[in-house]
């Protein structure tokens, strides 16, 4: 890892842009050996792996870049800065957070800096992603065209600042239950198309991941218990038509909690309940399966749910509604004789 001390100085190749054909097609998953064919991502192959290695996957963060990059440019040009700004120029910006808080989001700035430039940049790491942050502080520090570097400001910031937004907001909530079994857990009220980068920055702020999408896990919820006739029939029709796939149900009284149990669930969200019913779906439970806290959570109350013993706690707010981290790119004062 890069410290402040011993930053990471390291050249990248322009990216793909607009004229690459590997981002018309669905995302690939990362395999779970770690293989992946980088042949169909355009990225520098360096950052292309610091993607992987973070989990997510190039194609798909080269795809938001792209479509971030392309709502701003609107096919065409950034006429401020072709008006103002000497094609041939060349500065140095720092990344730099206006606030404390933990960054996320990083190497997904640095892949739309790499479809913007045209040639060659430099980039000095001096933190990673999960790092606390204090205010002041330089994040990243870029070396490019001037012109490639304004043109992806707001693009790279507008992905920096909210992914280290959820990341902040959930080393907040990981901080309360330091200390507990608990984990804070996201959920999937996430902002359409970034989901896989807001559950990476969940992971960075310290939290867990619930399913990705509606297909690798089931939550068997009040609609479905309501359609099915029951919550056990709900959970016992999930069961039997897939069966290799994890089932959480959804209850919302104690006397659930037992009809589930005796149905076989092994994964249990308690919905709504306050921390003296918590602690008694524990007892009951008595760790036959895991429990899941949801509803009337906040900072305040966290640490008393996490307190009865439940291994989970349900956030949907830090996707839907964190705030974002306040960073900013601040170009360097050319000297008399040009150096930076």
């Amino acid at each position: 890892m890069s410290t402040p001390e011993n930053p990471q100085l390291l050249p990248q190749a322009g990216g793909c842009g607009d004229a690459c054909g590997c981002s018309g097609g669905a995302p690939q998953e990362v395999p779970e050996d770690g293989t992946y064919d980088l042949s169909d991502c355009g990225l520098d192959p360096h950052l292309a792996q610091l993607l992987l290695d973070c989990g997510l996957d190039p194609v798909e963060v080269e795809d938001v870049a792209n479509v971030a990059l392309a709502e701003d440019l609107a096919h065409g040009v950034d006429v401020t800065t072709v008006a103002t700004v000497p094609e041939e120029a060349v500065a140095t910006g720092d990344f730099t957070a206006r606030e404390a808080g933990t960054v996320a989001g990083l190497r997904v700035a640095e892949t739309v800096l790499s479809i913007v430039c045209t040639e060659e940049f430099e980039v000095e790491r001096h933190v990673e992603d999960g790092d606390r942050v204090r205010a002041g502080q330089k994040l990243l520090t870029v070396t490019a065209r001037t012109r490639d570097l304004l043109t992806a400001e707001r693009s790279a910031l507008n992905l920096l600042c909210r992914l280290s937004g959820v990341a902040t907001a959930t080393r907040a909530w990981a901080d309360v239950l330091a200390g507990t079994r608990a984990k804070v857990r996201d959920t999937r009220k996430t902002t359409p198309g970034l989901r896989s980068l807001e559950k990476f920055a969940v992971r960075c702020g310290g939290g867990v991941n619930h399913r990705m999408s509606l297909s690798d896990a089931a939550l068997v919820k009040d609609n479905h218990v309501v359609a099915a006739g029951g919550v056990a029939q709900a959970f016992k029709l999930v069961r039997d038509a897939f069966p290799g796939v994890p089932v959480e149900v959804e209850v919302d009284t104690l006397a659930q909690v037992t009809e589930v149990l005796e149905a076989g669930a092994d994964l249990i969200l308690l919905d709504n309940f306050t921390p003296e019913q918590t602690a008694e779906a524990v007892a009951l439970v008595a760790g036959r399966a895991v429990l899941e806290s949801s509803g009337r959570l906040t900072l305040d109350t966290a640490r008393a749910y996490a307190d009865t013993g439940v291994d989970y706690l349900a956030v949907g707010a830090l996707t839907h509604s964190a705030p974002i981290l306040d960073i900013g790119l601040d170009l360097r004062e050319a000297s008399q004789d040009g150096a930076r």
